[in-house]
């Protein structure tokens, strides 16, 4: 089963996932759709005024080459990821936990003391592929705030479930959840 959507002027065929027994959902991966990744990456950048942040978070891995192209269509010489694990070159990395949607048990987002360093005082952008539950939307902010930054704006390719209700999420599109036979839910 797959659902047909329009988003940044492209068309994409998404395959239909499982959740669970009654919720399945459209699969948005941009890793190797390097066309797709460009148009909407123009596309947020439109829909977000300049001057309104400092810089962009997104949590690792599925919009890391969202914000990469964000980034080097805008001119930013620096953007931030949230990583899953700690890593060695992280100097004492602060952390929140999140599950979301499409993860099947909770994980970590840390960010070292180096970028916290350039996060605080500074206004930043959350970017992401898919916003649903808002879950790790929350763990991204919960960062920023813990980092002494402040969350100015949140962006994301695509809104699906609870985010759909959400007038504080910039989206190009938006996306539904599915009944297992592969109709849009109500």
């Amino acid at each position: 089963m797959t659902y047909t959507m329009k988003v940044a002027g492209l068309e994409r065929q998404l395959p239909l996932c499982k959740v669970s027994d009654e919720l399945y959902i459209g699969a948005f991966i941009m890793f190797g759709d390097a066309e797709l990744t460009v148009a909407c990456a123009k596309a947020l950048l439109d829909a977000v005024p300049a001057d309104s942040y400092d810089y962009m978070l997104t949590a690792e891995a599925k919009s890391i080459p969202l914000i990469h192209e964000m980034a080097r269509q805008s001119g930013a010489e620096k953007y931030f990821i949230a990583r899953k694990g700690s890593k060695v070159y992280m100097p004492d990395p602060i952390h929140v936990s999140v599950r979301s949607i499409t993860t099947l048990r909770q994980q970590d987002l840390f960010l070292g003391a180096d970028d916290c360093a350039r996060i605080k005082g500074r206004r930043i952008l959350i970017v992401d592929d898919v916003i649903s539950t808002g879950e790790s939307l929350h763990a991204l902010e919960e960062l920023v705030k813990t980092a002494g930054g402040t969350v100015t704006g949140r962006a994301a390719v695509l809104a699906e479930g609870d985010a759909l209700s959400r007038k504080d999420i910039t989206c190009l599109a938006p996306l539904p959840l599915f009944n297992a036979d592969g109709t849009v839910k109500e």
